[in-house]
């Protein structure tokens, strides 16, 4: 069983999926409280699923790209199960994640999408850095940063880290704090190996938070 917030079809908005028509599973609940985080209503609303149920859902929609998310979909240990089951069944399945839960458990067949949270999130503490040794070249990293001090801890991340030689690293702006442009000149000028990414669903369907 797991507790799920919503399903839904849409866009993919982020990662190097972005514009991709995909299945989203939201799953309830996440241990972190980032400032800028836009998704707090999966924080406690949801159903309880069974998994042949949340399958069946996914599978009336038209598209074999699954992106699990949440809130931390890992934070429920049926996220795992869910990964296994789905790629079993030839899902290409994304999983969006917050980077302090372990990946020691997740299917390797599985993309990870992990973010790695900068001090402007509040949440830069919780970090398990032991996951950067356990993500594969096909998975990708996510920065969003909030201003100038995120970028210059990012920046420094990747460097420290080599991240861009372990999978893609994406750089994106909390949105209203920080203009994109200004992301993109920075990254341009220090000659980062990173993408510089919009959330585009935000641009297609802008104020809408759910079913997005």
């Amino acid at each position: 069983m797991l507790t799920v917030n919503e399903i839904f079809y849409s866009i993919q908005g982020e990662g190097t999926r972005a514009g991709r028509p995909s299945v989203f599973v939201r799953l309830t609940g996440c241990p972190l409280r980032c400032v800028w985080c836009d998704t707090a209503h999966a924080f406690h609303e949801g159903t309880r699923r069974d998994l042949e149920e949340i399958v069946a859902e996914a599978e009336g929609h038209p598209s074999r790209l699954l992106c699990l998310t949440g809130g931390e979909p890992l934070a429920q240990p049926a996220a795992f199960v869910l990964v296994r089951r789905l790629l079993d069944d030839g899902w290409e399945v994304v999983v969006e994640t917050s980077g302090h839960v372990s990946l020691a458990r997740l299917d390797p067949r599985a993309v990870a999408v992990m973010d790695i949270k900068a001090p402007g999130s509040g949440e830069a503490e919780r970090m398990d850095w032991e996951n950067l040794d356990r993500l594969k070249r096909k998975d990708e990293v996510k920065l969003v940063l909030a201003g100038r001090e995120d970028y210059e801890w990012a920046r420094g991340v990747v460097r420290g880290k080599a991240l861009a030689e372990r999978c893609t690293v994406l750089f994106a702006a909390v949105d209203g704090q920080l203009e994109p442009g200004m992301l993109a000149r920075w990254v341009l000028d220090d000659a980062l190996p990173v993408r510089v990414q919009v959330q585009l669903h935000k641009i297609l369907w802008p104020g809408v938070e759910r079913g997005v």
